[in-house]
């Protein structure tokens, strides 16, 4: 019999090593980028620093399953690391490195809303962890347990928008978007309309898994619990 394609594992290795690229192209084209410029298709060096921290974090990130697989015992579902590691290359190669944030106006509000989904079916298997079980617990209430995803996911992407405030002040970036791409600062709700743009399709993408997750646990159904995390003796996900 052939063997299985692990799609988890495939999309792993291509986005560590689309990172690992970046961070090399990165490295080399910060020396000769010009500290600013009037032309909106020359690259400055703020910009090439924040493709440089976006990467180094995503390298963080894509660690995590590894690291939380292993403290805890869990093994990830294969489901959820598909739409993570599909976000992680969508976000910071295809968003910072490729510049789609740029090129496309709804790329920056649809991974919101994805991820939004994404934190929210999240926060579904962080009820199962903190209950030390495999299942969602049957005496807890779904709107409860739905709540408490909603809010997880929420408070996440809060979460993001004050790392992006904050390293947008410190190096000078402008990854919430409060200047044009010829540096010009917008003010009033144009300044504001990004972050809040940001925090209303998280919500958005939140309440529509809390919303399903809901009708999963009243009605009995399976959706929800293909994100749940299983017990696993592994001693690394990847």
């Amino acid at each position: 019999m052939k063997k299985k394609i692990d799609i988890a594992k495939v999309l792993y290795y291509i986005v560590l090593v689309t990172l690992i690229l970046s961070i090399v192209y990165v490295s080399i084209r910060i020396y000769d980028a010009p500290v600013s410029s009037d032309d909106v298709g020359i690259r400055t060096k703020s910009s090439y620093a924040l493709m440089f921290v976006q990467c180094l974090l995503g390298l963080v990130a894509l660690s995590l399953p590894d690291i939380f697989a292993k403290k805890f015992l869990k093994q990830i579902p294969t489901n959820m690391l598909i739409l993570y590691f599909i976000f992680l290359y969508c976000a910071i190669y295809l968003g910072e490195v490729r510049d789609f944030y740029y090129r496309f106006e709804f790329w920056d509000t649809m991974l919101h809303t994805f991820s939004g989904a994404m934190l929210g079916a999240l926060g579904f298997s962080f009820v199962t962890l903190l209950n030390k079980v495999d299942k969602i617990p049957i005496n807890l209430s779904p709107f409860f347990v739905c709540l408490f995803a909603f809010c997880f996911a929420i408070t996440i992407g809060v979460a993001w928008e004050i790392y992006e405030f904050s390293f947008d002040g410190l190096l000078h970036l402008n990854m919430q978007k409060f200047m044009t791409e010829e540096g010009v600062e917008l003010v009033g709700r144009a300044a504001l309309s990004d972050t809040m743009s940001d925090l209303i399709v998280d919500a958005i993408g939140a309440f529509i898994i809390s919303a399903l997750g809901y009708i999963s646990l009243k009605y009995k159904k399976i959706f929800i619990n293909r994100f749940h995390f299983g017990s696993s003796k592994k001693d690394s996900m990847i």
